[in-house]
Order: C-alpha cells, then sequence, then structure tokens
C-alpha cells in the first residue's frame, strides 16, 4: 500500500505500482458507452454500431456512429461523443493531406499507428486527459483491414472486434460465429445479431448504423430503409 495515492490521480502520471489512473477511467468510459463492431469478410468490411439514443425528442438522423474517413476506409467509435468526434475529424484530416499530397488512400495501419500516435501525446502530459474513446478503423488497401486503437494508445489489428458496453459478450459471440472468408452479408447479420443480443432485441432502423467498404464499390453507409432488411 503506498501512501498519498490520490496524488497520482490528479494528472497523467505514474501510481508506484504502475498504473495510469487517467487512462484506466478513459477506459471505464468507453465501456460505458454504446457498442460498436468491425468485420474483415471476404474481400470486404463490415461495420456495425448501436446508437444510444436517451432522449424522446432527439432526431435520429442526427446522432451518427459509423463515419466516411476516404473512399475504401470508415471508421466508428465508443465512449465520450465529443471525444469521438474530434478524433474522427482528426483522421479524415490526416488522410485527405494524404490524398493531397500522393493521390491515393493511405493504408489503413498506417492510419491506426497516425492516429495512435495522437492519442499517445494525451497520456505522457500534464494539463490534458487521454481520449475517453476505443476506434475501430476498417479498410481496404491491398486487403481488407481492421484495428482498434484504445485510450491507452495502443493499437492491434483483427479479423473481428467490438469495442463499447458489450465487448465481452460480443467477443464471446464473434469468436463462435466468425469464419475466415465470410460473405459481406453474413458478416452483417452476425454484428447486426450481436448488437440485437446485447440490446435484449430492442432494436429499429433509427438506433442502429450500419455500413460497408468493399474492394468494387468502397464505402457506403446504409439507408434506414436498407438498415431495416436486416433486422
Amino acid at each position: 500500500m503506498y501512501p498519498n495515492v490520490q496524488a497520482y490521480d490528479r494528472g497523467v502520471m505514474f501510481s508506484p505500482d504502475g498504473r495510469l489512473y487517467q487512462v484506466e477511467y478513459a477506459k471505464e468510459a468507453v465501456r460505458k458507452g454504446a457498442t460498436s463492431i468491425g468485420i474483415v469478410a471476404d474481400d470486404s468490411i463490415a461495420l456495425v454500431a448501436h446508437k444510444n439514443i436517451l432522449e424522446p425528442l432527439a432526431i435520429p438522423s442526427t446522432i451518427q456512429k459509423i463515419f466516411r474517413v476516404d473512399s475504401y476506409i470508415g471508421a466508428t467509435y465508443s465512449g465520450l461523443v465529443s471525444d469521438g468526434l474530434h478524433v474522427i475529424s482528426m483522421v479524415r484530416n490526416k488522410t485527405q493531406s494524404h490524398r493531397m499530397v500522393y493521390n491515393e488512400t493511405e493504408s489503413v495501419e498506417t492510419i491506426a499507428r497516425e492516429i495512435s500516435e495522437e492519442l499517445q501525446m494525451a497520456t505522457q502530459y500534464g494539463g490534458i486527459r487521454p481520449y475517453a474513446i476505443s476506434l475501430l478503423i476498417g479498410g481496404i488497401d491491398k486487403e481488407p483491414k481492421l484495428f482498434e486503437i484504445e485510450p491507452g494508445a495502443s493499437y492491434l489489428g483483427y479479423k473481428a472486434d467490438a469495442i463499447g458496453s458489450g465487448k465481452k459478450i460480443a467477443e464471446e459471440m464473434l469468436v463462435k460465429g466468425y469464419r475466415d472468408g465470410m460473405k459481406i452479408d453474413d458478416a452483417i447479420a452476425l454484428g447486426v445479431g450481436i448488437v440485437k443480443k446485447i440490446n435484449e432485441g430492442k432494436l429499429t432502423e433509427n438506433n442502429i448504423d450500419i455500413s460497408t467498404i468493399r474492394r468494387d464499390t468502397g464505402f457506403e453507409l446504409f439507408s434506414t430503409e436498407k438498415i431495416a432488411k436486416y433486422l
């Protein structure tokens, strides 16, 4: 037991037992966020994200959880909304700068690494706090790729992954339901089924976002009419 443990709770600094409390708090905020899922399918990526609409008079179309980053890249987040929107804007700026200079889509792993480096800065200096989000970035360069970036600023590639409040249940279902080379419709059905399970079946076309990234058509964010076909 160390004296004055609360002193390490007031900024981004290591406690004597090697913990960063502010990073742990950011991870807790992510665990309370709405569930988002990414799945690598046959030459494509599926992204499925729940929109946790708490206000009865809110307009669902003004809430977005999946975003087009580039022609063949999409992203979704779980955690603090303001942080999520800021980081999505950061991702877009970096990919568009790369396209302007090189006239090509930046590789998915390079984007994940660059954003991870940006998030790492918030775990290193006093006076700022870590970003309270986890981010899924999916896209196609030479092949379909999916990466998760967590509040501690580490990133890792996945065949299928989940972030947010239902992460544990979602990961268990992904392990059972995922298979290499699965068709994109099967991947969407798996993601929707997981979100439905986590939310006890309470899903409509207005509180879920679905998108695909295909090699032939690129990024597509589904309309409510198209989403309804998968519910």
